[in-house]
């Protein structure tokens, strides 16, 4: 068995979940904030047999995209004065992690 940590940018949440379910996969939905812009995910845990996780990796993989977002940057110049310019980042996608489970109860 497998526990599947899958971290997701909000707008592609709602999809992944429906597939998820859709596909008899049960997942426990945390909202979750990113570091670098400090924007919303959600992080899906779902724990899943072993030969099960590449299907589970492709509906994560087909339901969240990557995309570009033009996001504001400020620089210090040498004076002390802040300049602000706006910086394309790539923003979406998916993190996915895949842990062994040594044991797994449901009581």
């Amino acid at each position: 068995m497998k526990l599947i940590l899958a971290i997701v940018s909000n707008d592609d949440s709602g999809a992944v979940s429906s597939a998820m379910t859709r596909s008899g996969f049960q997942i426990t939905k945390l909202a979750t904030t990113g570091g670098f812009l400090m924007a919303g995910n959600t992080t899906f845990i779902s724990g899943v047999p072993d030969e099960k996780v590449d299907e589970v990796i492709g509906i994560i993989s087909k339901h969240s995209s990557r995309r570009t977002q033009v996001v504001p940057s400020t620089t210090t110049m040498d004076v002390g004065m802040y300049s602000s310019f706006p910086v394309e980042v790539t923003v979406g996608g998916s993190t996915i992690f895949v842990l062994n489970v040594e044991r797994f109860e449901k009581v």
